[in-house]
């Protein structure tokens, strides 16, 4: 996840909080009651960031009683302060992440679903517990207990949600994935974790049209090892037929059948294994981080509540598949009390309005999509803000790729004026947000916000060296614990993968791999992948750099650039997808290159420029760089059924033009 760039910054910022907002948010009341009990004065959100990471413990024990977790804390809040990897928050303490999530049970909407124009359901909060008591049932009855796996081959749908609750009401680990996957990509995912139980929709409907996915759940079955019970959810057909599957019924016959009964939580370990979640995979086999229940509830409900101000009856939407961490991240929301607003399908069917009608009829007040989107609607010419009301609409999050701020203009302008944008950037690794926005500050044009509560952000040079703000470019990097770190990979023994991931590049400091920048305002640009960067010349340029300026060129849908080894250095190559009818001329190629040199610099102007019919993505929809890297340089991709449209890697084969 990598969010917004900028070259310089105006003299204003392009949102300030309201008095009003600053008064009633749920950060300006953390801030306050923090000061009355610490004595202390935070006069600003850096003055509260600050304290954050210099008193962790106070901090995390502080958010842990205002934002209601329910649990018990132990006797220790932070074991092993000084220690990457290593700090364990409330290594004694006692939670039930499904018990959070079910806190609330009465007839207001807890999950509101569309699938397309196909289908459209409403569960409350009474319903939701209900269903997650008949499943919890279920899965008692095929043997699940602490600590097996429960699989979801699941659409972005209610029973996604209910079955990561009813297994982590027992104990059990949830694992999903989006049901686009290929055969391979559920294998390589779901075969390294043996689930016991694999939950599975029928089918979905995408671009109006019909995707069955029994055949490929016949295909998985015999390949995952330890499996033996499949639950099939109806979404395509109300009776699915199952006769060619092994061991599988129906879920919602297999639900109906138990009662309704009163759930008897448990409560388990802090740091026990909630989830298992996937890399890319895009460079080898997906690696499978195992994420706490502890840390993954606390984290969430700091980002919910503190950083995006998400209260009681507010009503939550991201655009997001089960494959993406976003969705784990939404789900939580639950735990303070909010509605899910849910949707599967194509965001563009049967036209780019649809999430936007979306908005306006479900009165939605957190609307969460990937930048490319944003990119997409502001190309296609939409301007919500004169064709919808969008008045219940408070904020607005990005993520997923780098938000230029071309797009934050657009947000403004096209979208809605009086909007709280919060570019967001963290990712799988830690199943939540490095930086992020809050509603004490002001949004400058191109910027994330600022570094989360908690999290002791910093950009570091070659040397390990910290880089002041507006100096210069360097790895991201955390220097403090904090609760959202993996509890582990699966089956890496030693934690020798983990460690690797994260702590071989800096001694005791956590180093993520995006390319990034601090500014002066406090907020933070992320330039892209480090080991994306390109080199020309031996200095390193972040891609978003490029992206930026080529994006502004009418003509140009998107973009991909990557390094190409040529005569013992590396040059630019940039692939461009251009709109219908447009073809890549002499002059358009000029104006690319001059859009890049006056808006960047003359070392980022690519040494070659070729048209693409297509870009390879990854599921999540980010763009795989790495990937088209290794095509043009004859090396193979290790892992292609990472990607959404893996056809695409053909176009970059073998090309003539990148040989001389």
């Amino acid at each position: 996840m990598a969010e917004a760039l900028q070259k310089t910054a105006p003299e204003t910022p392009l949102w300030q909080p309201a008095a009003d907002t600053v008064k009633n948010s749920r950060l300006e009341a953390f801030r306050l009651e923090a000061e009355a009990k610490t004595g202390k004065k935070f006069a600003d959100y850096e003055a509260l960031w600050q304290w954050s990471i210099q008193n962790p413990a106070d901090f995390w024990s502080y958010a842990w009683d205002f934002m209601g977790v329910i649990g018990d804390k132990g006797d220790i809040v932070l074991e092993n302060p000084n220690k990457m990897p290593g700090g364990r928050f409330f290594p004694n303490g006692k939670i039930n992440f499904a018990e959070n999530l079910l806190r609330r049970r009465d007839d207001a909407d807890a999950i509101v679903f569309r699938g397309e124009d196909k289908v459209e359901r409403r569960l409350s909060f009474k319903q939701l517990y209900t269903r997650v008591s008949q499943l919890r049932q279920v899965l008692q009855d095929m043997g699940v207990k602490e600590g097996d796996r429960v699989a979801g081959f699941v659409s972005h749908m209610p029973e996604a949600v209910i079955g990561l609750l009813a297994a982590s009401s027992i104990g059990a680990i949830w694992s999903s994935a989006s049901p686009d996957f290929g055969v391979q990509g559920v294998v390589d995912r779901f075969g390294q974790i043996a689930p016991k139980v694999l939950i599975a929709v029928d089918g979905y409907y995408y671009n109006g049209k019909v995707c069955d996915c029994l055949a490929k759940i016949a295909e998985i079955q015999p390949l995952i090892e330890g499996l033996e019970h499949t639950l099939i959810i109806p979404y395509l057909n109300a009776e699915p037929d199952c006769s060619k599957l092994k061991n599988a019924r129906s879920f919602n016959a297999a639900c109906d059948a138990k009662p309704a009964s009163e759930i008897k939580f448990e409560r388990y370990a802090f740091n026990k294994p909630l989830i298992i979640m996937y890399s890319s995979g895009t460079t080898g086999a997906p690696k499978c981080i195992v994420h706490g229940a502890g840390g993954t509830l606390i984290q969430h409900m700091k980002e919910h509540q503190l950083q995006c101000d998400i209260k009681r009856d507010d009503r939550v939407f991201y655009f997001t598949t089960c494959g993406w961490m976003m969705w784990n991240w939404q789900v939580t929301a639950l735990a303070s009390e909010a509605t899910l607003l849910t949707y599967d399908g194509s965001p563009f069917y049967p036209d780019g309005n649809v999430l936007w009608n979306y908005a306006d009829a479900e009165r939605m007040t957190l609307f969460g999509t990937a930048a490319k989107y944003i990119d997409a609607i502001k190309k296609g010419g939409l301007r919500p803000k004169d064709t919808h009301k969008l008045q219940t609409l408070r904020t607005l999050t990005s993520t997923g790729s780098p938000l230029v701020h071309e797009s934050f203009d657009y947000i403004y302008d096209a979208i809605k004026s009086d909007l709280h944008l919060a570019s967001i950037s963290g990712g799988t690794d830690i199943v939540s947000c490095f930086v992020i926005g809050n509603n004490l500050s002001p949004v400058w044009r191109g910027e994330i916000q600022g570094a989360g509560l908690g999290y002791a952000m910093d950009a570091f040079d070659d040397d390990g060296k910290p880089i002041p703000a507006g100096a210069g470019q360097g790895e991201l990097v955390c220097t403090v614990p904090f609760p959202s770190m993996p509890v582990g990979f699966w089956n890496d023994e030693g934690d020798k993968k983990y460690k690797a991931a994260y702590f071989e590049r800096f001694d005791n400091v956590w180093c993520h791999g995006d390319w990034v920048e601090r500014t002066v305002h406090g907020g933070w640009i992320i330039h892209g992948r480090s080991d994306a960067t390109l080199k020309p010349g031996g200095v390193r340029i972040g891609t978003a750099e490029i992206y930026r300026q080529v994006e502004q060129v009418p003509e140009v849908l998107e973009s991909i650039a990557i390094g190409q080894m040529w005569e013992g250095d590396q040059r630019i190559i940039l692939f461009v997808r251009l709109r219908e009818g447009v073809a890549l001329d002499e002059t358009l190629q000029k104006r690319i290159k001059d859009a890049i040199r006056k808006g960047a610099s003359p070392r980022h102007v690519p040494a070659k420029i070729l048209a693409v019919a297509d870009i390879p993505r990854t599921k999540s929809g980010k763009i795989t760089e790495l990937a088209v890297r290794d095509i043009i340089h004859g090396r193979p991709v290790k892992n292609v059924e990472a990607l959404a449209n893996p056809q695409a890697l053909d176009l970059y084969k073998n090309l003539a033009e990148l040989s001389c």
